[in-house]
C-alpha cells in the first residue's frame, strides 16, 4: 500500500515550534485501514509525542491492533528512522515483522524491515514463565 501521499499530508500538521523538525506517519493495519500521525512537540521537550506514537495511538483509539507496514517522512538529508522508543511501540503492534519505509520531502525513500531496526527486541515472549 502506497502511505507516503498520507504521510506527507499529516506531516504538514506537525506542531514543531522549537525544532522546526516536521514529520508524518502512516501505517495500515492488515485489514487495510490507514492511521496518520505527526509530531507534536512540548516546551519540555520529554513531553512531546512521535508522529510514529500519534499513528499507534490513532489506531488503537479506532480499535485496531496490528499494523501491517508503516511509513514515515521528513524533511532531512536521509531517511529518519523511528526512534528507540518507537521502535519498541512498533513491535507491540506488529505480527510478525513489518515493512517500515522512511522517506524525505526530497523524495530519498529507504524501505527496510522493523527486525532490522530493533535486533533483539523486547517482546511479550519474555514475560511468560
Amino acid at each position: 500500500m502506497d502511505l507516503l501521499p498520507h504521510a506527507r499530508a499529516v506531516r504538514l500538521n506537525a506542531h514543531a515550534p522549537y525544532s522546526n523538525f516536521k514529520v508524518g506517519a502512516a501505517l495500515a493495519t492488515r485489514d487495510g485501514q490507514v492511521f496518520t500521525g505527526c509530531n507534536v512537540e512540548n516546551v519540555a521537550y520529554p513531553e512531546g509525542t512521535c508522529a510514529e506514537a500519534g499513528a499507534i495511538a490513532a489506531m488503537c483509539a479506532a480499535g485496531g491492533r496490528e499494523i501491517a507496514e508503516i511509513t514515515i517522512i521528513a524533511d532531512s538529508p536521509m531517511p529518519v528512522p523511528p526512534c528507540g522508543g518507537c521502535r519498541q511501540k512498533l513491535t507491540e503492534f506488529a505480527e510478525g515483522d513489518i515493512l517500515v519505509t522512511m522517506a524525505t520531502t526530497a523524495g530519498m525513500t529507504e524501505t527496510v524491515y522493523l527486525r532490522d531496526l530493533l535486533p533483539g527486541k523486547f517482546d511479550s515472549s519474555h514475560m511468560n514463565k
